[in-house]
Formats: structure tokens, C-alpha cells, sequence
């Protein structure tokens, strides 16, 4: 039986001050008991002789000083884990919040994990096909990739994440695949909104949901994303399953991890985020990836919102040095009507050269890509003329690129978010977009590809 600590010595937030204790090691799991029976979760977070400094879980409301226990376990958080977690709904500790019975674990597995061996690592080049043409076709997301998306405050990264979910597979294979769905810090209402949107389309039967709110304590919120991947870890290197991890709102994440790092009273860095926010996000993030050896996968996409929509602020500015790319989600675009308001020039998948080409996706795919880039960049080019020398300035030919952005972003761009595109379909899109233009003006792509599809119609 853990030995009983009744020396609680001060509460500050979400710190509390625990006096004479023995053998207690940090990151180690404790319980406090209070006067009425009831028990809450506290994690050791520094030791000093034999002072302990403890981080609540829950609330701080009720403590008593004088009459509340604590009990250290002799363990970290851990997370119980089973295929039986497939189609649940968990709080940000791992608790069961959809009214089922709780998980009978197959094992228990300590929430931290271990960051994955370089040398272990298997290269990420399977194709992962979302059905939305703005990333398949131009950024293409690879199994055991990093792909953030940088929103900004108002847009709708929540339906663009939800869409992903629903709709992500990997082609041409049956093999198992799952989504394990990570939110913290987020309102009752998009709670409900992913909820509904995962049951309704019959998403949820592959996925496991773990939902922290905005008025869950802080503290939870840095378990969250832990708890997520320790999941994920299991279903795709025990079960071999291919699994998605969609984390949102990495921002809320960081802020968590700051308001602590205050309470604490540690040396601040940029912006008041402590220090070690970068070791922090990147213990989070390279916990994706493939293993050699194994069948299985863990692809992962961070959203956070940018405040005062800027990408050189920390959150983003750190995440960009972790992961391998990133989609952008633009205010201008979202104004103009265009769903999902991807912003297909700043945004970078670093890795879809590996997952694109025959056999995996259709061997026009890289010509096809690098000319509606070039062309969507000149025609964007040609519409900023246009405003400020006036259309006659223009090239009969620098009027087709101008026409060209537009019908781009209106067709391939802009398709909604019940709109499931197959790689071909979005291709051929493609193609009819560039059909606006001569045949002379596509010098990125080979005569042998035009031959085949400029001039199929």
C-alpha cells in the first residue's frame, strides 16, 4: 500500500506543495484523497530534497489543506489499451465519455512513450489519398508523414479536419485503417460537430475520439495528444493497422504548456512560451512515422490556428522545423467563397515526391502538378497587373492565365466538404484547367502525357 501523505503544504493553481516525502520520482502518478472520499489525479513535476511539487489534473475547488491525502503510485500516466477502443469516445485522461463500459485493457502502456529509433525508421512513399484535390493533387500527404495545417482564428479547419477523417484510405489495398482523433482545448459545440460528423458518416467505427474542452483544466490538455498516440502506437505496431492521428488545436496545446511553465515559475522564452517548447512539440510529433519490420503506420496531421494569423509566431514557426511541410489555410480565399480555402502556393508537402507517380498515384502526376503550380502562380501574377495597369495592359495569353487562377480556384480548389475526389478525378480536373491555355504555354509536362490527355477531348 502506497504510503499517506498528509503534508500539503500550499495549493497555487494548478501547483501543489507536498512536504517530507520519500522515494518519489518525477513524472511519477499520485492520488489525493479528500475529506469526502472523493479522489483526483496529480503528477509529480519537480523534487526538491524531500519537497515534491505536484500538478493537478483536475481542479484545485475543495482541496482542503488540513484534511486532504495524497498517495504517490510508484508509476507515470498510463493508458490501457485495446482494439476495443475502436468506435469510443474518451475525455482528454482517457476516461470513456460516450456511455459505454470502460476499455478492458489488453496492456497498459505508459502515456510518454518512447521517440522512435532514426535507424528503426522505414521512408514514408505510400500514397494516402484524402479525397480533397488542393492536398492529393498538389501536396500529397505520404503514410508516416508530419503534414501540419495552419489555420488562423474563424476559419474552418474543423470541417477540413473532419473531412480528412471521414475520408482518408489508403489505395488499392484492404489493409486496416484507422483515425485517432485528438482535441484540446475545444468548445462543447465543435466537440458535438465532430462527434456527429465521425457518427453520421460511419467514421467513427474506425476511429477513437479523445475530446479535452476549453473549461477542462489546462493540465489535461498536455496529456491529451500523449494519450492519442499512445493509442495510435498500439493499433499500428501491435495491430498493424495504418493509422491517421488528427490533432487540433495545437495552439490551445502550447498555451497549456505555458500557463504551467508560469505557474511554475520558470525563465520564459519567446512570447512568454517556455524553453523547451520546441524538445516538447517535437517529442509530440516524431512519435509518427513507420517502422522497419512493421506492417503498420502512424501519418499525422497537427492543426493550429496562427494568432493574429502569423506564421513566424512560435507555434508555427517551431512546428514548421519538426514536421515535413505544410497546409495553409488562407483568410482571402475563405472570404471569397472557396471551400476549403487552401492556399496551394505557400503550402508544401516535402514529401510528395515519394508518394506520386505510377503505380501510386498516375504516372502524369508530377508534370501535372508542377504546371498548375507554375500556371496558378503566373496567373495570380497577371491578376495583380491587371488591378493596377488595367486589363488592355495585358497579353491576349496573360488574360488565359488570369482567367485560369480563378477557374482553378473555383473548380479544383473549391469543392466542399462532402466532396470525395479519387486521385484520377482530380487529375482530369486538372487537365481541364489547363486546356484554358495553348498547348505551347505546358512546357512542364512531356509531349508523351499531353499526347494522352491535353488532346483526349
Amino acid at each position: 500500500m502506497p504510503k499517506e501523505y498528509r503534508t500539503i503544504q500550499e495549493i497555487a493553481g494548478p501547483l501543489m506543495l507536498v512536504r517530507g516525502v520519500e522515494n518519489v520520482a518525477y513524472d511519477e502518478l499520485g492520488e489525493i484523497e479528500l475529506a469526502s472520499g472523493e479522489k483526483r489525479r496529480c503528477k509529480v513535476l519537480e523534487i526538491d530534497g524531500g519537497n515534491a511539487l505536484v500538478q493537478l489534473y483536475e481542479n484545485a475547488a475543495g482541496l482542503n489543506l488540513e484534511s486532504s491525502k495524497v498517495r504517490f503510485l510508484g508509476k507515470s500516466m498510463e493508458l490501457g489499451v485495446s482494439e476495443d477502443m475502436l468506435s469510443r469516445v474518451f475525455d482528454g485522461l482517457g476516461q470513456p465519455i460516450d456511455g459505454g463500459p470502460d476499455i478492458l485493457p489488453d496492456e497498459r502502456r505508459d502515456i510518454n512513450g518512447l521517440p522512435m529509433n532514426p535507424a528503426a525508421r522505414a521512408y514514408p512513399e505510400e500514397f494516402i489519398e484524402t479525397g480533397i484535390s488542393a492536398i492529393d493533387g498538389l501536396n500529397t500527404l505520404v503514410r508516416g508523414q508530419k503534414l501540419p495545417i495552419f489555420s488562423a482564428s474563424g476559419l474552418p479547419h474543423a470541417q477540413l479536419a473532419a473531412q480528412i477523417a471521414r475520408q482518408a484510405k489508403v489505395r488499392g489495398t484492404d489493409e486496416p485503417f484507422a483515425v485517432v482523433f485528438a482535441a484540446m482545448g475545444i468548445t462543447f459545440e465543435e466537440s458535438s460537430y465532430f462527434i456527429e460528423s465521425f457518427r453520421e458518416t460511419g467514421a467513427l467505427d474506425r476511429a477513437v475520439l479523445f475530446m479535452n474542452l476549453a473549461n477542462d483544466p489546462a493540465v489535461e490538455r498536455i496529456a491529451t495528444p500523449r494519450m492519442a498516440l499512445t493509442a495510435a502506437e498500439y493499433l499500428a505496431f501491435e495491430k498493424d493497422m495504418h493509422v491517421l492521428v488528427i490533432m487540433t488545436d495545437i495552439t490551445n496545446y502550447a498555451d497549456a504548456l505555458r500557463e504551467v511553465s508560469a505557474a511554475r515559475k520558470e525563465v520564459p522564452g519567446r512570447r512568454g512560451y517556455p524553453g523547451y517548447m520546441y524538445t516538447d512539440l517535437a517529442n509530440l510529433y516524431e512519435r509518427a512515422g513507420r517502422q522497419k519490420g512493421k506492417k503498420g503506420s502512424i501519418t499525422m496531421i497537427p492543426i493550429l490556428t496562427m494568432p493574429e494569423d502569423d506564421k513566424t509566431h512560435p507555434i508555427p514557426d517551431l512546428t514548421g522545423y519538426i514536421t515535413e511541410g505544410q497546409i495553409i489555410l488562407s483568410r482571402s480565399l475563405y472570404q471569397r467563397g472557396i471551400q476549403p480555402p487552401i492556399d496551394v502556393l505557400p503550402s508544401l508537402s516535402r514529401l510528395k515526391d515519394k508518394g506520386i507517380g505510377k503505380g501510386k498515384t498516375r504516372e502524369d502526376h508530377a508534370d501535372v502538378l508542377n504546371q498548375l503550380f507554375a500556371a496558378y502562380a503566373r496567373g495570380k501574377q497577371n491578376k495583380e497587373l491587371m488591378v493596377i495597369l488595367g486589363e488592355a495592359a495585358l497579353s491576349d495569353v496573360d488574360k488565359l492565365y488570369a482567367k485560369f487562377a480563378d477557374e482553378f480556384e473555383e473548380k479544383f480548389v473549391s469543392q466542399g466538404y462532402r466532396t470525395d475526389r479519387s486521385i484520377e478525378e482530380t487529375l482530369n480536373i486538372g487537365w481541364d484547367l489547363l486546356r484554358i491555355l495553348p498547348r505551347s504555354e505546358l512546357k512542364r509536362i512531356k509531349d508523351e502525357y499531353l499526347d494522352k490527355y491535353y488532346d483526349a477531348k
